[in-house]
């Protein structure tokens, strides 16, 4: 028997997708003088913060692009300030590392037109230890320290609707709820894909409260699971699937193939940084200032590869 032809696909909109890609290396930046740049009253006891959320994450943001330390950002940003003709004041970097802590990054996003497909998967990114070519050729230290960064990205418009990092201790299954709970329970989600990882009770529990479809495969050596709950039902009649059309039928029918979007936005992460340099677990939440960026660069233009014949 022949195999059949792999399927191709081609770019529709290339002229559009590539202005957008040209346009993630503008360095045009603007500052919007109504903007909330110094600290509000909070009305509580103590000094009040001199400098407020927007701007601590405006330079934090600037910093993840150009790659630099706190000390040059608080430079670079004194630098755009009278070039754009404002007399704001500049968070200083103990300012910006202290902040950093306890900083709520604003993600924009753009809802989907209808129930969203959410797809999930997580990656890793360093804190400790030596690089991969300096612990092949000379051998690492044994103290070794990673983060885990599960994130869920809407599978039409490509944007990421939720984050999470936890330590390397912890497995991929017990975020799952962490991330649904960041979608509004007013939004209609209509698949939740991820790998063999996910393939618990919780996490078919969970997405089957929310009412959404899990497009999970079984493991190899599932069994079918003897509770009646509209998890475990959903789960079952995965397992019989596979077993009855085989495991590659099942992931063309369920559209499983849609997992690889989100592993090639890790890659994207990745390259804003594949290192934290903050040691303490806290201030390495803002790594939510990377999601932020990639959305931004998403809401630019995205590719249209429809598959021909």
């Amino acid at each position: 028997m022949s195999k059949p032809k792999p399927t191709r696909y081609r770019t529709t909109n290339w002229s559009s997708y590539n202005a957008a890609l040209k346009k993630r290396g503008s360095l045009t930046v603007w500052f919007d003088p109504s903007m909330n740049w110094e600290g509000r009253p909070t009305r509580r006891r103590g000094r009040r913060q001199s400098d407020s959320d927007a701007a601590i994450q405006t330079c934090l943001t600037l910093k993840v692009l150009f790659g630099f330390a706190l000390r040059q950002t608080t430079e670079f940003v004194e630098s755009l300030l009278p070039l754009a003709g404002l007399a704001w004041s500049v968070p200083d970097f103990s300012t910006l590392s202290r902040r950093q802590e306890v900083l709520t990054v604003d993600i924009a996003y753009r809802g989907s037109n209808g129930p969203l497909p959410l797809l999930i998967d997580s990656t890793g990114i360093k804190v400790e230890g030596e690089g991969e070519w300096h612990r092949r050729k000379h051998g690492g230290s044994k103290r070794r320290l990673w983060r885990k960064l599960p994130i869920g990205i809407d599978a039409g418009s490509l944007k990421i609707r939720a984050v999470e990092m936890t330590g390397n201790e912890i497995g991929d299954a017990p975020v799952l709820p962490a991330l649904l709970e960041q979608i509004p329970e007013d939004e209609d989600i209509a698949s939740v894909t991820a790998d063999g990882a996910y393939d618990t009770r919780r996490s078919h529990e969970t997405i089957a409260s929310r009412s959404a479809q899990a497009v999970i495969p079984p493991r190899k050596n599932a069994t079918p699971w003897r509770l009646t709950s509209p998890g475990a039902i959903a789960r079952n009649d995965a397992l019989q699937t596979c077993k009855h059309l085989g495991r590659a039928n099942w992931r063309r029918w369920s559209g499983y193939h849609r997992r690889s979007r989100v592993e090639t936005k890790m890659h994207c992460i990745q390259r804003l940084g594949q290192r934290l340099t903050a040691r303490d677990f806290d201030r390495q939440l803002t790594v939510h200032i990377h999601v932020a960026i990639l959305n931004r660069f998403t809401a630019l233009g995205t590719p249209v590869t429809p598959a021909v014949a």
